[in-house]
């Protein structure tokens, strides 16, 4: 766990024992949550075995969306950093054969390097 250990302290990380108790029922027998990222009011979710994105929908904020997505359907993805003018980072994930990504912007709270180190290490061959 030496990388997920290491981004633990950066603003937008989550706590894993915060996001166990929020998302536990979401996860399978034996999976195990490594890390977890804030974006708004959304959360990316990096687990043993899976990428969760939990998006929160309405004005209420009620209603909300689970996407699970297994590492190995995952085929490429881009990061996007943030410029002078432009305070955002984007992140791309394409996923099995969509040609559409998944895309997600990050605050400058967000340390996109990491999140894409995350990504990085569980796509390796």
């Amino acid at each position: 766990m030496g990388i997920f250990s290491g981004i633990m302290g950066n603003a937008g990380v989550l706590d894993s024992e915060k996001l166990l108790e929020d998302f536990g029922e979401l996860l399978a027998d034996g999976e195990e949550v490594e890390v977890g990222f804030r974006v708004l009011r959304d959360t990316f979710i990096f687990t043993s075995r899976r990428l969760i994105l939990i998006d929160v929908q309405g004005m209420t904020g009620k209603k909300t969306e689970y996407l699970s997505i297994p590492y190995r359907k995952i085929t490429k993805y881009s990061i996007e950093t943030a410029g002078h003018f432009e305070l955002d980072a984007d992140l791309k994930i394409w996923v099995g054969s969509d040609p559409n990504p998944i895309e997600k912007r990050f605050s400058k709270k967000v340390n996109i390097y990491d999140l894409q180190k995350v990504l990085a290490a569980h796509l390796r061959d």
